[in-house]
């Protein structure tokens, strides 16, 4: 007997080929969902689909605005997925759940903001074409994590090999925004220097321009370090590290999630 067809609505194996089927999805709904994490690295980076930043991906994770947070719900029920109906009710206002029981995987959507270590205001950051969030953002949501894993720096060596630093978004790591972000936060301002020194570190244990990956750090920390800071900034920078800065943020894990 012939093989039953695929169901074209249900989430595809394969973490890259969903990601790029929810894009599509996403685009002719008209819904802003943007991608982050390693998997929107993969698509917007070449350096992270080949060896020796190649890795494999998990979960998705997706931002997108409060203001179409019913736009984004009817979306991936669409999709194939369900929503966790309890997180969804509690935590609706700024994240959304939704599981893949096929595949075992979930996605995570986070609206107006990222909150983890520290908090990313993203609202007015998802009015671009494509299907993630921008490089200045995909670096953002990488070396905001205090707890960095080679995973993180891996995408961040990846981000930064192929754009260039420049004051725009236009496949690029807009410095200028960078700056004005940490210059009025030195919470985040702190973390982002001490993970480029572990980037820095991590780029000598591949075979990769590492040579391009400082360059590229030397220009971004030299805008940042120049940006005049607010005066919150200087009041918390005179209290340093001697009281945390940074938040660790708790995963929602489902029984049947893979590592």
């Amino acid at each position: 007997m012939p093989e039953p067809a695929p169901d074209v609505n249900a989430p595809a194996s394969d973490v890259i080929a969903e990601a790029e089927r929810i894009a599509v999805a996403a685009k002719q709904a008209r819904v802003a969902v943007k991608l982050v994490g390693g998997a929107a690295v993969n698509l917007h980076s070449p350096s992270a689909r080949q060896p020796p930043l190649k890795r494999r991906y998990g979960d998705l994770d997706f931002v997108a605005a409060s203001k179409q947070r019913s736009a984004v719900q009817r979306l991936f029920e669409s999709l194939g997925y369900q929503g966790d109906r309890r997180f969804n009710t509690l935590n609706g206002h700024q994240r959304l759940l939704y599981l893949d029981g096929v595949n075992g995987r979930q996605i995570d959507v986070f609206l107006d903001r990222m909150k983890m270590c520290h908090v990313i205001e993203l609202g007015n950051r998802l009015g671009h074409d494509g299907p993630t969030l921008t490089p200045a953002d995909l670096l953002l949501s990488k070396l905001q994590v205090y707890e960095v894993n080679m995973k993180d720096l891996v995408d961040t060596i990846a981000l930064l090999l192929d754009h260039p630093i420049a004051d725009h978004d236009d496949d690029a790591m807009n410095a200028d925004y960078l700056a004005h972000l940490t210059s009025e936060d030195w919470g985040l301002y702190r973390t982002l220097q001490l993970n480029v020194g572990r980037v820095r570190e991590a780029a000598t244990q591949f075979e990769v321009d590492a040579g391009r990956v400082n360059q590229r750090l030397d220009q971004l920390w030299e805008r940042i370090e120049t940006q005049p800071k607010s005066l919150r900034w200087k009041v918390r920078a005179r209290i340093g590290d001697r009281v945390s800065w940074y938040e660790l943020p708790e995963e929602v894990r489902q029984p049947y999630q893979r590592d």
